[in-house]
């Protein structure tokens, strides 16, 4: 869970205040929430739409390799290993980063509820233990989160099947033979 400065949440209301006899204050307070869940949700489809992306490109990866395999040995497969192992790490940081941004966003709208006659949110989050309890509730982003590796570990069962290793040690042996002479 983040810590939301509540000074950067709230203008101008006391903390644990009940509502202002203000009305518009109200209907503002109100459209600023459901705009804010929106942009919420948002974050949580653009995160799906990445992950949809680095999961066709690895296959993709995965899939051309296993075609040349076929077809024949290239000596440079290693190289779509290497590039897939790097997007892979990408894709492991993406989701790192909107697992975090989304924890902000939905920590901001939990205690945006503080404020409102409701709060469904923290309730549901409540119910499922904050995450903590696996049995009721297992968080999304800790399950995502182990794609990247499976496929990582794909990547680099390729990447050491294909590195072309005898070329290294002759190359280190001509090294060492020149610096001998």
């Amino acid at each position: 869970m983040v810590d939301v400065p509540k000074n950067k949440l709230w203008n101008d209301i006391q903390e644990g205040a009940t509502y202002p006899a203000n009305d518009k204050w109200h209907s503002h307070l109100l459209d600023q929430y459901k705009l804010y869940v929106e942009m919420a949700d948002r974050i949580s489809q653009r995160r799906t739409t990445a992950n949809t992306y680095f999961l066709s490109v690895n296959s993709a990866i995965l899939a051309f390799v296993g075609y040349l395999t076929t077809e024949s040995s290239p000596e440079y497969m290693w190289l779509l290993a290497l590039a897939g192992c790097m997007l892979t790490l990408f894709w492991y940081n993406i989701i790192i980063s909107y697992r975090n941004l989304n924890s902000a966003k939905w920590q901001v709208v939990q205690d945006i509820e503080k404020r409102l006659p409701i709060s469904p949110y923290d309730a549901e989050w409540d119910t499922v233990q904050r995450g903590i309890n696996p049995k009721l509730y297992r968080p999304i982003s800790h399950i995502e989160s182990w794609v990247p590796w499976v496929f990582l570990l794909l990547h680099l069962i390729v990447f050491f099947r294909t590195f072309p290793w005898g070329g290294i040690a002759s190359m280190v042996q001509r090294l060492y033979d020149c610096a001998a002479s």
